[in-house]
């Protein structure tokens, strides 16, 4: 084993605490700014905005197992498995808002750094504990570890404390009032149309 591999570990770990995921936290962030840009209630609508809750869960639930328990086997393969899901539940926002809104260029981006920013921070988590990764084939030097269990050595309590803000702050709150914008929207077309059917519906009385 190389000496230097504990100072590799270490610095694998700052960049994906501090640089991967508020990367992923502030491109989230653009990628509101976009939706709001272009007005996503009068368009694409509640349907694009579950959709995007949809992916925020598919990320976020992963995101807190991984900053609360050991890192074994199973929570490896849980990563994994809802990275997949990710990528395809993206694929469907893209493919039902691009016939619904425009997608301008810099929403484009925001949508490839969603894509890659979790690619990169489940590849650190697997690198981080490759015995795990490789047990989950029946290799490696370990046996696949399948229990969920709380950290030996927790992080940082400040850091999980800001970053935990930072979730409600720049991804819950902008996804949850995009949600409500879009919700409120529909129902004023609702009654709009309705209070339109009932005046041709005196009219022809």
């Amino acid at each position: 084993m190389p000496a230097d591999l504990p100072a590799f570990e270490h610095a694998a770990r700052l960049v994906l605490m501090y640089g991967l995921v508020p990367l992923w936290l502030l491109a989230g962030v653009g990628d509101w700014l976009c939706h709001r840009a272009t007005q996503i209630e009068r368009n694409a609508g509640v349907t694009e905005s579950l959709l995007h809750m949809l992916m925020l869960a598919e990320v976020g639930l992963p995101l807190l197992l991984v900053l609360f328990l050991e890192v074994n086997a199973l929570l490896i393969a849980v990563v994994l498995a809802a990275l997949v899901i990710h990528e395809i539940t993206a694929w469907w926002d893209v493919h039902y808002a691009s016939r619904r809104r425009h997608i301008a260029p810099v929403e484009q981006h925001m949508h490839s750094l969603l894509e890659v920013l979790p690619l990169a921070a489940a590849s650190y988590v697997v690198v981080l504990h490759w015995d795990q990764f490789l047990a989950l084939f029946g290799r490696g030097t370990e046996p696949a570890r399948m229990a969920l269990a709380l950290k030996a050595e927790p992080l940082p309590p400040a850091y999980l404390a800001g970053l935990l803000v930072a979730v409600v702050l720049l991804a819950g709150l902008p996804y949850l009032e995009e949600l409500w914008r879009c919700v409120r929207w529909r129902r004023r077309e609702r009654d709009a149309l309705l209070a339109q059917a009932t005046r041709a519906m005196r009219g022809g009385s």
